[in-house]
C-alpha cells in the first residue's frame, strides 16, 4: 500500500492523483450504479479525500465520508487516500492535488496564515469541524515516565514526518523545556509504527494525536504483558496558546477507553477539520455536507468517532474561515457560523 509523501516538496514536485485507495467494501465505498446506458450518458466526477495513516482515525473516517459522497451525491465518485496527514493534506488541498482533506486545526491555521511549516498562505477553507483530536503521550510503564518532563533523555516517537501529530508534539516538548534535537532520541513514526516500536522495545514512549479510541493504541493496550502509562499534558496548553494562538483546549482520555487505565488523563486537544480549496464548486460543497450530515449513521457504522459529528458543533471553533457554500449550507439548516 503506497503512501503519498510530500517531504521536501518544492516547485518542481508534482503530487499526482495517480494512487488513490478506493474505499473498500468494509468502508462501504462501492459506487451506486444505474443502467449501462445511464452510466454511459453520465460524466463521473472523481474526487479524493486526503486522510492519514492506516492506524489512525482519519483513514477509516475519510473512507466513510467517501462512501457517503459516492452513494448520495449524483455523478460523483470519492476515494480515501493514505497520506502522512495534516501538513501534507493542507499542501495537497491547497495545490488542488486533493479535493478534500482531514486536518488538525492548528496545522490548518498555520497553512492558512503561511507560517511555521508553510512558506506561503494556502487557499484552504473549512467545511466542518468534525471532532476533537486528543494528544496521547503513551509510555511503557516499565520506564517510569510520569510527566512530559520525564521524556528528557528517552527514545521517543514524535509522529510521522509531515503530520499534525509532529507539529503538536514538538510544541508540547517545547512548552516543557525539551529540545527535540538535543534532549531526546527521536523517531518519527505514525500511530501503527509507533505502537509496534513500543511493543518491541525500540522506543520508550510516543506521541499520537487522534480520536478516542485509536485502533493501534487500543490494540497495543490490550496486548498480553503490555502495561502502559498515559501521560498528562493539558498543562502545556497555556504556553502553546501564548505562542501559537487559541487553537488548543483541554479534554480528557476517559479511564474506560484503553485497557489498564485507572484514572481519566487530562490532555491537550485540537479540532479536526474537513477542508477544501476555496475554489471548490459551491454546489459540490453543499452536496458533500448534506451527504455527511443526512446519513451520519452510515459513517458511525464504519467508525464510532463519527458519533461526534453534528451540525451544532461543526460550526464552532474553526481557526480558519469557512467556505462560502458551507456558510450557506449551515444557514439553510438554521445555524450561524461562528
Amino acid at each position: 500500500m503506497k503512501e503519498l509523501d510530500l517531504n521536501g516538496m518544492n516547485e518542481k514536485a508534482e503530487i499526482g492523483r495517480r494512487t488513490f485507495l478506493k474505499s473498500s467494501a468494509l468502508l462501504g465505498g462501492a459506487m451506486v450504479l444505474g443502467s449501462p446506458s445511464a452510466i454511459l450518458a453520465q460524466t463521473i466526477k472523481r474526487i479524493s479525500i486526503a486522510t492519514g495513516g492506516m492506524g489512525g482515525v482519519y483513514f477509516p473516517l475519510g473512507g466513510a465520508i467517501a462512501a457517503a459522497i459516492t452513494k448520495y451525491v449524483p455523478n460523483v465518485e470519492a476515494a480515501a487516500e493514505v497520506t502522512a496527514a495534516s501538513v501534507d493534506n493542507c499542501k495537497l488541498v491547497g495545490a488542488k492535488k486533493a479535493d478534500l482533506g482531514i486536518v488538525m486545526g492548528d496545522t490548518a491555521y498555520d497553512a492558512y496564515a503561511g507560517v511555521a511549516m508553510f512558506k506561503q498562505k494556502l487557499p484552504i477553507r473549512n467545511l466542518a469541524v468534525l471532532y476533537s483530536n486528543v494528544m496521547h503521550v503513551v509510555a511503557s510503564q516499565s520506564k517510569g515516565i510520569k510527566t512530559v518532563g520525564d521524556l528528557k533523555g528517552k527514545t521517543i516517537s514524535t509522529g510521522a514526518p509531515g503530520s499534525g501529530v509532529e507539529v503538536m508534539a514538538l510544541r508540547i516538548l517545547e512548552a516543557n523545556g525539551i529540545n527535540p534535537d538535543k534532549d531526546i532520541k527521536r523517531d518519527r513514526l505514525g500511530a501503527s509504527e509507533s505502537a509496534g516500536a513500543l511493543k518491541d522495545g525500540k522506543i520508550e514512549a510516543f506521541f499520537w494525536c487522534g480520536g478516542v479510541p485509536t485502533a493501534s493504541v487500543l490494540d497495543l493496550a490490550a496486548s498480553p504483558g503490555m502495561k502502559l502509562d498515559f501521560i498528562p499534558n493539558a498543562d502545556s496548553i497555556e504556553k502553546m496558546t501564548a505562542k501559537y494562538g487559541p487553537v488548543y483546549f483541554p479534554k480528557s482520555i476517559p479511564k474506560t477507553v484503553y485497557s489498564g487505565m485507572t484514572a481519566d488523563v487530562p490532555v491537550a486537544a485540537v479540532g479536526n477539520l474537513l477542508i477544501a480549496n476555496e475554489a471548490m464548486d459551491d454546489k459540490l460543497v453543499h452536496d458533500i455536507l448534506a451527504a455527511m450530515f443526512d446519513h451520519k449513521p452510515e459513517l458511525v457504522a464504519v467508525h464510532k468517532q463519527a458519533e461526534d459529528l453534528n451540525l451544532k458543533d461543526a460550526v464552532v471553533g474553526s481557526p480558519i474561515p469557512f467556505h462560502k457554500a458551507a456558510i450557506a449550507f449551515y444557514k439553510e439548516r438554521g445555524l450561524k457560523v461562528e
